[in-house]
């Protein structure tokens, strides 16, 4: 399910003595590190395996035997505050920092330059526990809005979707979220540019809004991205429908008034059944659409710069202690001849597979 970032810490304590001994047993644990690598193999089907042919989505996207990333995440928790730095390292890092090291690319499609090491950290945030029911974040963190994140221990499927890639990867600025209930939850932030991570390059600022809803059977989260020119609205919510069977759905649609009313809108299904304990099965079928060309040739526009995509993915899941193999088909059918088959004749369906692997510590 998408990870959220309701953290909300506060200590509890009823004497000074107790608070005091609590406070030094958890400076005595130190730093906790965490992290995950993963490697994947990658063949079309009924294309070249030479020409980079491959989904214009976000990762597992190079041909034959390819590498995902090395991620490290440090973190401590002492009290109210606390703080998260996240590293990634290799090519799937670099997607999802936007290669920033050398190039950063914000909402309004301003290449931006920025320093080498930003090329290595996809979060970087401290936070605060105000209150029992208030937390407060400043710094750099993954983007709230979407159902899949960078990290591939936190997705069903190894490759991901186009809503994914193309909605925002991470916002720097402030977020304050609020425990209403123990149901209910609301976010709100004052943020840059999305994905300038290291500055404000525009002077201008985004808000953010979400309202989540969690149960033991699943949660719903509304949230809401938006500038004096931009605005998306997203839905990401996921519950067990039974014991062993579990469905997703989430649904975007975000329009860009600086450039012609351009956008994208999308909706995407992740229904998953688990066969045992170690083996699961999940599917994700997508319908994805750009509007006046908001998104550049990635789903192969017409003339008057729309263009369309049906992606259906599907996935195994096995698990051995920390390792994790997904194997995975998937079909994306373009609504103009965007592939190039293996004869370099244009078509507009692209098949093929995938078999990842990560190792979750």
């Amino acid at each position: 399910m998408k990870r959220n970032f309701f953290k909300g810490a506060a200590l509890a304590a009823i004497a000074l003595v107790g608070f005091t001994a609590t406070a030094q047993e958890e400076e005595s644990k130190g730093i906790e590190l965490t992290g995950s690598v993963d490697t994947y193999f990658k063949a079309n089907l009924n294309a070249s395996n030479t020409d980079g042919v491959a989904p214009a989505t976000s990762f597992a996207n190079q041909d034959g035997f390819a590498l995902g990333m090395v991620n490290l995440i440090a973190s401590k928790q002492v009290g109210k505050v606390g703080f998260v730095a996240d590293l990634v390292f290799g090519p799937r890092g670099a997607d999802a920092v936007f290669a920033s090291g050398r190039t950063g690319v914000n909402t309004l499609g301003e290449i931006e330059g920025s320093s080498d090491l930003s090329a290595a950290v996809n979060q970087l945030y401290v936070t605060y526990a105000a209150s029992d029911a208030v937390t407060l974040t400043l710094g750099n963190f993954n983007t709230f809005l979407g159902y899949e994140v960078i990290s591939p221990t936190g997705n069903f499927n190894y490759s991901t979707s186009y809503m994914f890639s193309y909605g925002p990867f991470s916002h720097t600025g402030v977020k304050a979220d609020f425990a209403l209930n123990d149901n209910w939850s609301l976010m709100t932030a004052v943020l840059n540019p999305t994905d300038a991570t290291e500055f404000n390059p525009t002077g201008q600022y985004f808000g953010g809004l979400q309202l989540g809803y969690s149960a033991d059977a699943g949660s719903a989260y509304l949230n809401f991205l938006f500038s004096d020119d931009y605005f998306q609205a997203d839905i990401t919510t996921g519950w067990d429908v039974a014991e062993d069977f579990y469905l997703g759905v989430n649904a975007t649609y975000a329009i860009n008034d600086t450039d012609a009313d351009s956008g994208f809108a999308g909706i995407a299904l992740y229904p998953q059944y688990a066969i045992s304990e170690s083996f699961s099965l999940g599917l994700r079928g997508e319908f994805f659409t750009v509007i006046e060309g908001g998104l550049e040739d990635v789903v192969g526009l017409d003339a008057d710069g729309d263009g369309s995509v049906f992606a259906t993915t599907l996935t195994g899941s096995y698990t051995v202690g920390g390792l994790t193999i997904k194997p995975e088909l998937r079909l994306d059918s373009t609504s103009e001849d965007f592939f190039v088959d293996s004869e370099g004749d244009n078509i507009n369906a692209l098949s093929s597979f995938v078999l990842g692997a990560y190792y979750a510590f």
